[in-house]
Parts: structure tokens; sequence; C-alpha cells
């Protein structure tokens, strides 16, 4: 299976486009990559500031089989995001319960996930946004030039691995 990659320069929340895309289109699954969000959400609706030249992307995809609870979904998800983010800084990077990413007590990446049922059909969404350019001011943290294409493509591989055949 293959995800269709749908980019845009503003949105108001990738979330919230996959799941319009899920509800009102015959899309089974895809990307969306945003250059800037005007209403990034996080957990419990609060409030993501998305400045632009930062990472924000939502990945969708049907997830019938899958027999985990959000809460675990987020747990994965979570240690996913932080081997990828580990393979572009050597420092330690810590999970803040639920879901947020944290270097020096500072957030570096927030994920948010969201489960829908259409037609029968259960849908993941999966939000990541990862500060880039207006970040904490951390010592040898990413660089946002080189490898938010890098973060990109290895978030497709460590999210979303395509069906070996």
């Amino acid at each position: 299976m293959k995800l269709k990659k749908f980019n845009f320069k503003i949105v108001n929340s990738t979330n919230d486009l996959a799941i319009q895309l899920i509800k009102n289109t015959n899309n089974k699954s895809g990307i969306i990559i945003a250059e800037k969000q005007k209403k990034g959400r996080g957990q419990y609706g609060k409030k993501w500031t998305s400045f632009k030249g930062n990472l924000f992307v939502s990945i969708f995809f049907k997830i019938n089989k899958v027999q985990l609870s959000l809460k675990d979904l987020t747990k994965v998800n979570c240690l996913l995001v932080k081997k990828l983010l580990s393979k572009f800084y050597n420092g330690k990077i810590t999970i803040k319960k639920p879901n947020d990413l944290l270097i020096n007590r500072m957030k570096i990446s927030g994920i948010l996930q969201e489960i829908l049922t259409k037609s029968g059909e259960k849908f993941i969404v999966v939000g990541v946004g990862v500060n880039l350019t207006k970040s904490p001011i951390i010592k040898n943290y990413l660089n946002y030039k080189i490898i938010k294409v890098h973060i990109l493509q290895m978030m497709l591989v460590y999210l979303y691995p395509q069906d070996k055949k």
C-alpha cells in the first residue's frame, strides 16, 4: 500500500485535514505536510504553536486489525519518533507522558493521535510536530535545512512500514 502525499503551504491543522479527507473522500491512507498551521492543536485540545519552518505532518491509514488502545499506540509512536530524532541528536531525549518529547526539559516534539470510524472501517491519524526553526536553544540541536526532508522520509519508514510483497 502506498501513501498519497498532500502538500500545503498553510492549513488550520494537519490532523483536521486528515480527518476531513477520511470522512469526505475514498482515501484510505495518506500523509499531509504543511509549511504552517494556523490552528495546530495538541492533546486535550491544547494549542500547538506552529511556527513556519517547523515540521507539521499527519499520517493516516486504516487500522482495522490493530488491537492496541489509543494510549498504547501513543506510547509506541512516541518511542518511534524518539528513535527517529535520536538519529539526528546525540543527547538525551525524554518522553513526557502522554505525548511530548523533550531535550533538557524543553519540548521539541508533540504527537497527537486520533481514531475515527467511517463505514465500519477504523482509521488512525498520527499528527507529529517537530520544532526545527523556533526550537528551544539547545547545543548541537537539529539543523532544519539539512534534516527536514530526512526526518520526513524516516518518519514514513518508522510510522508506516510498507507491506513487503
